[in-house]
C-alpha cells in the first residue's frame, strides 16, 4: 500500500512540476477538471453488494437468492472524478502530462467510496508513456449514460504503456507496448493445493495496434492485440502444470452522425484470452481436462470471447437528449470450469437527460442486465432505475503566452 501511495504521489508531483517549472519563452498551462456526480437509484432485483451502484452483469447471482433479498435503494458519489492536465513547450515539442482519480473503489477496496487512481501519463510529440487507455480500446465508444458499469462487451482497459501514434487529417494509427496481465479460472479444481504453486510468469509486453479512418460522418477503427500468457509450477512435481497460451483479439468500432440530432456508436470484438481488455467479461484462461496424458492431466486454455454493442444518442433539442443501447458478450467456456461460471451477459439502457446549462447534467435511466451460467442452466436478470446529477468543472490556474 505504501509503495502504491508513493507512486501516486510521484505522478501527482510530475503533473504539478510540468506546469510549475516554466520559462518565459514557453507557453505553459495547468488545468484542473472533473465533476461531482450524485446517483440515487433502486435495484429491483439482486446484485453483488460490492457493485450496488452499477449494472455489472457478471456480478448478478450465480444461483437463486445469492444476494437476497430483492429490492434495495442506493445513494452514491463514487463516480465523482478529478484530474489535472499540464502542458509546456520543449525542444522536442509540446509536452502534456495528465493525472486523474475518482472515488470508485476496486480490487481490495471494492465496494467502497475511496481514492481510485485512474491515469498518470506524459505525452511528448508522438509518444505517450504512462497509465492511460489501451491502444486496443476506443474511448469514443463510451456513451452518454448514467451507469458507470458500461456494457460488458466494451473494449476498455487503462494500462501502463509506451505508445507511438501518428495522426493526420485522414485518421491515425498507433502501436503500443503495454503492461501484460491476465486472470485465470481454476474452475472445479480451485480447492486443489497443487494449483496454489502455479504462478503467472509474464515475459513480454502485450502488443496492441490501431488504425482509424475518418469518414464523411464519423470514423471506422480497427484495433488488434496479442498477448503471451505464461504460468509456471514453482515446485517440483511429477505432474506438469506449467503452460503458455497466445491471446489475441480484434476490435472494430465506429461512430456515425446519422443526422444533425442523432449519432450511432457500434463495436464488435472477438478473440481468445482478451477478457481483461473488456469491461466485464470474466477470466482470460480456463482449464481443460487432459486425462489421457498423466504428466499433463490439466491444460490451461485461452477462452474465446465475442461481443458487440450498438447505441443511439439523440438530441431532442438544446437541453434534452436520450441514449438507448444494447450489448452482449459470450464466453466459450472450457470443460473444467464450474457449472455456474459466467458464460454470457446482456446489457441494455434507456435514459432521458436534461442539461439546463453546459456544466450541469441531470436525468433518469432504466438499466437491464442478464447473466447466463456455463452449464447448470441457471440465469439471473436485474432491473435498476437511476437518477443522477452531475456538475462538471474545468479551471485554468494559469496559461502564460509566449513572450
Amino acid at each position: 500500500m505504501r509503495l502504491r501511495q508513493a507512486l501516486i504521489l510521484q505522478c501527482f508531483l510530475l503533473v504539478i512540476s510540468q506546469a510549475a517549472a516554466q520559462e518565459k519563452e514557453q507557453a505553459e498551462g495547468l488545468e484542473v477538471y472533473g465533476y461531482i456526480k450524485v446517483d440515487i437509484g433502486y435495484n429491483f432485483d439482486q446484485i453483488d453488494p460490492n457493485w450496488f451502484d452499477v449494472m455489472r452483469v457478471s456480478s448478478l447471482p450465480q444461483y437463486k437468492n445469492q444476494f437476497a433479498p430483492d429490492g434495495r435503494i442506493f445513494f452514491s458519489v463514487r463516480q465523482t472524478r478529478m484530474g489535472f492536465n499540464s502542458w509546456s513547450e520543449t525542444p522536442l515539442g509540446q509536452a502534456r502530462a495528465g493525472f486523474e482519480f475518482d472515488l470508485f473503489g476496486v480490487g481490495p477496496d471494492v465496494g467502497q467510496t475511496t481514492f481510485h487512481f485512474r491515469k498518470a501519463y506524459v505525452n511528448l510529440g508522438r509518444f505517450t508513456v504512462g497509465l492511460t487507455e489501451s491502444t486496443f480500446s476506443d474511448p469514443d465508444m463510451l456513451s452518454t449514460n448514467l451507469d458507470f458499469g458500461a456494457p460488458s462487451s466494451l473494449a476498455y482497459l487503462r494500462t501502463i504503456q509506451v505508445r507511438y501514434e501518428h495522426t493526420s487529417e485522414q485518421g491515425r494509427w498507433a502501436l503500443g507496448l503495454e503492461q501484460p496481465g491476465a486472470t485465470a479460472d481454476e474452475g472445479i479444481y480451485a480447492e486443489r493445493i497443487e494449483l496454489q504453486n502455479v504462478k503467472a510468469a509474464f515475459k513480454a509486453p502485450d502488443l496492441a495496434a490501431e488504425y482509424r479512418r475518418m469518414t464523411g460522418n464519423g470514423y471506422v477503427e480497427v484495433a488488434g492485440v496479442i498477448k503471451w500468457i505464461r504460468w509456471e509450477n514453482t515446485v517440483s512435481s511429477p505432474i506438469d502444470l506449467s503452460g503458455e497460451e497466445i491471446g489475441w483479439g480484434f476490435n472494430i468500432s465506429s461512430t456515425q452522425q446519422l443526422s444533425r440530432q442523432t449519432a450511432f456508436k457500434g463495436q464488435l470484438v472477438y478473440g481468445k484470452g482478451i477478457q481483461s481488455h473488456l469491461k466485464d467479461a470474466s477470466f482470460n484462461i480456463g482449464i481443460d481436462n487432459n486425462f489421457d496424458d498423466p504428466t499433463t492431466p490439466l491444460l490451461g486454455v485461452a477462452l474465446p470471447v465475442i461481443g458487440g454493442l450498438a447505441f443511439l444518442e439523440h438530441n431532442w433539442n438544446s437541453n434534452w437528449s436520450s441514449t438507448a443501447g444494447y450489448s452482449r458478450v459470450r464466453i466459450y467456456n472450457s470443460d473444467a470450469q464450474a457449472p455456474n461460471a459466467f458464460r454470457s451477459g446482456h446489457y441494455a439502457i434507456l435514459n432521458v437527460l436534461y442539461r439546463p446549462f453546459p456544466q450541469l447534467l441531470t436525468g433518469a435511466e432504466v438499466q437491464w442486465g442478464k447473466r447466463g451460467n456455463f452449464s447448470d442452466g441457471f440465469a439471473s436478470s436485474a432491473v435498476k432505475v437511476e437518477v443522477s446529477l452531475k456538475y462538471t468543472f474545468s479551471h485554468f490556474l494559469f496559461d502564460q503566452e509566449r513572450e
